[in-house]
């Protein structure tokens, strides 16, 4: 996707230099783009853990090119037990997006079998290359099959702007190109459909207002920001025809875990009889999981997030000095409240029936 018309991926390899991975700062969104440069294990890590990388897809392949990093600064010819703590350390980066695992078992299958040092390293670079390709595929078909549901929508609204809600920040920017939730949007609007999006703010770090506005501009696309809680008043009026989401865990049998405040999203589309979509690729289901509310694990991050508000000029605090603070990162959607899950091999209900189908085709 574009940055001031200007074609880029999340994340790259530096083609001088290949012990250099370059990435976005999202930290530095959207008052500055700033590229930053990851030489090490530790460096990739942190990038996932303080959030300079975000989003399930983009958290995957990174934890991919940050065990690459680690490999090629290995110095010892035996490194199967160095690479296995690597591995153990990386999951911890952040706990409750499933892409995170999958990616470090990838690796670990793809370096299984040999003992060679300079082949594991090639080997781990070619795996991370190939997850980054796979996610950009998948990203675009997910474009292709939710770009049919907005269709429909164009057809009893002929001529009208389609008004699509989204929360959070499923865009190119959490993963490598195209997106999730965004993916669908970006498909209709280069097809001349005339769309329009709400986006959520979605407090504490505001991934809605600082990211996906930030995207969504760049693409020329129309959409205003709106406080997290204005969604159901939206709805209640008639001024949203879709809800579409991305998801950092989903369970075999269709719960969605996804940014804190997803679940109230439905819960007023449901009410309001508003469909509400999930963009996700396979890499984000669980299916060791059936029950996301009692099994999903819930990051807990740092109440200094919600104790300040950050902004263009710096960092300003809003609660008092004494309060007690939680700050849960994400919440669960039961699957029920779920109209269609959109992934990159069609359209499925949110059930365990309904994943299955489309892994058995």
């Amino acid at each position: 996707m574009k940055v001031n018309g200007q074609y880029f991926h999340t994340i790259w390899i530096n083609p001088n230099h290949q012990s250099e991975v370059k990435i976005i700062n999202q930290n530095e969104l959207p008052f500055k783009f700033s590229i930053k440069t990851l030489r090490t294990f530790d460096d990739a890590f942190l990038a996932i853990k303080e959030m300079d990388v975000r989003g399930a897809p983009l958290i995957g392949v990174t934890a991919a090119y940050g065990l690459y990093l680690g490999l090629i600064n290995i110095k010892e010819s035996n490194f199967h037990n160095e690479f296995k703590l690597l591995t153990k350390k990386m999951i911890t980066a952040r706990p409750t997006a499933v892409n995170l695992e999958f990616a470090v078992n990838l690796l670990i299958e793809a370096l299984k079998n040999t003992n060679d040092l300079k082949e594991a390293q090639k080997l781990a670079l070619e795996t991370a290359h190939n997850l980054k390709q796979k996610e950009i595929e998948n990203c675009e078909k997910i474009g292709d099959y939710g770009l049919h549901l907005i269709e429909k929508i164009a057809e009893k609204k002929p001529g009208q702007t389609i008004n699509i809600l989204t929360h959070c920040n499923a865009g190119w920017l959490a993963c490598i190109d195209w997106g999730t939730a965004t993916a669908p949007i970006y498909k209709a609007h280069h097809k001349g459909i005339p769309v329009h999006v709400w986006v959520d703010e979605t407090r504490p770090r505001n991934q809605g207002s600082k990211l996906t506005a930030f995207e969504l501009q760049q693409e020329g696309i129309p959409h205003t920001v709106i406080p997290d809680n204005a969604g159901g008043h939206l709805m209640q009026h008639g001024k949203v025809d879709i809800v579409i989401v991305g998801s950092d865990r989903t369970t075999k049998n269709g719960d969605v875990c996804n940014k804190i405040g997803t679940y109230l999203k439905a819960l007023a589309a449901k009410d309001n009889e508003i469909p509400f979509y999930v963009a996700l690729p396979f890499s984000s289901i669980d299916l060791s999981l059936a029950n996301g509310v009692k099994e999903i694990p819930i990051e807990k991050r740092d109440a200094d997030e919600v104790r300040f508000v950050e902004g263009k000029t710096g960092k300003v605090q809003v609660v008092p000095d004494d309060s007690p603070i939680v700050n849960y990162g994400f919440d669960v959607t039961p699957s029920r409240l779920v109209t269609a899950l959109i992934t990159e091999k069609g359209i499925t209900h949110a059930s365990v029936d309904g994943i299955q189908a489309l892994l058995d085709d």
